[in-house]
């Protein structure tokens, strides 16, 4: 069991104590538009001693993969070998909006920056011979530099969703952050993984399949069914205002799941402006399967699919007071055990 941290909360140090000693596995930290994700977790790091700290995730294109290489080392180096590299292409209204860097070749992006981050991280000069990233550049004055690091393992977590990425994911990648995953239609995500894994003569089971969950424990049928509805609501934004039109990461493996029409439906309501018919659209079970959402038992049975599919890592997503959300993983890992 890990889980998402908001490391700018006032609480955030004793909140990462407390889930240490807990026994969670793992503090994931998420970047938007907002506070970057790797300050926060060097915060972490100096408050804990012995849980991972993840990405969850850094933009590809936001820094260079050079860049991204060196900070990863140092987080690796200040917390004592805990870091997870966690990346994922975001799309265009961010790349292009907020960073100013052209979306292109997603997939192609995420293989060669893996490279890259793996060559500094072994402390070997960089010389890359890479479609998007061609190191040193062609007709520059650039120099092949050795990285001035010492060399460290840094994992590396894809949070990919198109059967391209999730290939390549299962080719190389240390693990996957799997939004959107359902048990029930595993194989939408895992079939691709593994043709990927087993290409480069690896197991599915050599990776760390990491499912995001909202987790919310409740007692009665009713409460459940207001914390799936609640959910599916929050799927609208992402339906609707991720991406550009035709080109939704998110959207895509909704369909792929089976929800095709519904998905299209609640895009055009909310691109025309019908937000709350465009919340009231999105289907019900991709708030209640997509999440752990029941009493005991149900989250129980739930955590038993999960299992059965082969995901290794369960990743909490919190709301409430700290000691809410810590009275909530102290049950979670109760049940998974």
């Amino acid at each position: 069991v890990a889980t998402v941290i908001d490391p700018h909360h006032p609480d955030a140090g004793a909140f990462a104590r407390e889930a240490e000693r807990l026994g969670v596995d793992s503090l994931w930290v998420p970047e938007v538009w907002g506070y970057d994700a790797l300050t926060g977790l060097a915060h972490l790091a100096a408050q804990t001693s012995s849980i991972g700290l993840g990405t969850f995730v850094v933009q590809l294109g936001s820094r260079s993969p050079a860049l991204l290489a060196t900070s990863a080392l140092s987080l690796q180096s200040l917390s004592g070998g805990r870091f997870r590299l966690g990346v994922g292409v975001s799309g265009p209204q961010v790349m292009e909006g907020w960073h100013g860097v052209r979306f292109r070749k997603p997939v192609q992006t995420t293989r060669e920056t893996i490279e890259i981050v793996r060559t500094v991280s072994r402390g070997e000069r960089l010389e890359h011979d890479g479609e998007i990233y061609p190191l040193p550049l062609p007709d520059s004055d650039g120099r092949a530099l050795v990285p001035l690091v010492a060399p460290a393992h840094v994992p590396v977590y894809v949070a990919a969703m198109g059967p391209a990425n999730l290939r390549l994911t299962g080719e190389v990648a240390d693990g996957w952050l799997g939004n959107a995953f359902i048990p029930e239609t595993a194989e939408v995500f895992l079939d691709p993984l593994r043709e990927g894994a087993e290409a480069t003569g690896r197991r599915l089971a050599d990776l760390d399949l990491v499912a995001p969950v909202a987790v919310e424990l409740v007692d009665t049928a009713a409460e459940a069914d207001d914390a799936a509805r609640r959910h599916a609501e929050g799927y609208a934004f992402t339906i609707g205002a991720m991406g550009a039109a035709g080109r939704n990461f998110y959207n895509d493996a909704f369909t792929r799941l089976g929800y095709g029409a519904e998905i299209a439906h609640v895009e055009r309501l909310w691109r025309n402006g019908r937000r709350d018919e465009a919340r009231a659209a999105v289907p019900l079970d991709l708030g209640r399967l997509t999440n752990l959402i029941g009493d005991d038992d149900t989250v129980s049975a739930r955590l038993d699919l999960y299992r059965q599919a082969g995901i290794t890592t369960l990743l909490a997503k919190l709301d409430g007071p700290a000691e809410d959300r810590l009275s909530i993983l102290q049950r979670l890992i109760s049940l998974v055990a």
